[in-house]
């Protein structure tokens, strides 16, 4: 944080906040800099600062002449994101991320430094106060990949990125109620408690089994949603 300064690392907590409320069209594409800087307040070279901190971290990505979109864009034309989407199920998916993110969550536990726990539960957080179904996925969103950060192995951060990358892909079924926000007991915001929590208590085991049943319980909400529909 300290390269790039307090006027930079303020645009960025604030840049932070505003991704997680924002509701961004289908492409993830974020407003031109100059409706950024009006909006959170900020001068054009903090807010680059921001950008390129988020760009680092995989957060955003650039193309020349298109603008500054959310997510890893560039390694889905790498992989071949789309081919893999297009001959996967969600249970497919599902039983990727069953089988990855707890191993994750059990990495984040013996690794994950004070700052990626504040940040972690910044997140959770944000959740819980979302306004929209769509604040709270990008919020949520967040959460599993400060998480998969918390590893510090930049080989399963590159898993989790193709594996969400094709989770956006693929057509799910949504796990929403017809509010337009999350209900006040919806089932994630415990969740992700009990995997914060035993990640800071540095509990291994517990980590990996809080992400394990999160998963199971996605996957038993959402799968037969979208078998009733085929």
């Amino acid at each position: 944080m300290d390269r790039i300064g307090n006027g930079g690392h303020a645009a960025l907590v604030q840049l932070q906040a505003y991704l997680a409320q924002i509701d961004l069209p289908s492409d993830g594409r974020l407003p031109p800099e100059r409706e950024l800087c009006d909006t959170l307040g900020v001068s054009r070279g903090d807010l680059r600062k921001a950008l390129d901190v988020l760009e680092r971290d995989g957060h955003i990505w650039r193309h020349v002449g298109k603008g500054t979109f959310v997510g890893s864009g560039p390694i889905e034309e790498a992989i071949g994101i789309s081919e893999i989407a297009g001959s996967s199920s969600p249970a497919d998916v599902m039983r990727a991320r069953l089988i990855i993110e707890p191993e994750i969550s059990r990495e984040a536990a013996l690794h994950a430094t004070a700052a990626d726990i504040a940040a972690m539960r910044q997140s959770l957080a944000q959740t819980r106060d979302a306004a929209t179904w769509r604040q709270y996925e990008n919020a949520d969103n967040l959460l599993h990949r400060q998480i998969a950060q918390a590893s510090r192995n930049n080989v399963l951060l590159g898993l989790f990125d193709v594996l969400n990358a094709v989770r956006r892909t693929v057509v799910w079924g949504r796990l929403r109620s017809d509010s337009a926000r999350p209900p006040a007991d919806h089932h994630s915001f415990a969740d992700h408690e009990r995997i914060v929590s035993a990640i800071a208590d540095r509990d291994l085991g517990g980590a990996a089994a809080a992400m394990r049943l999160h998963l199971q319980q996605v996957g038993s909400r959402l799968i037969p949603l979208n078998e009733a529909a085929e």
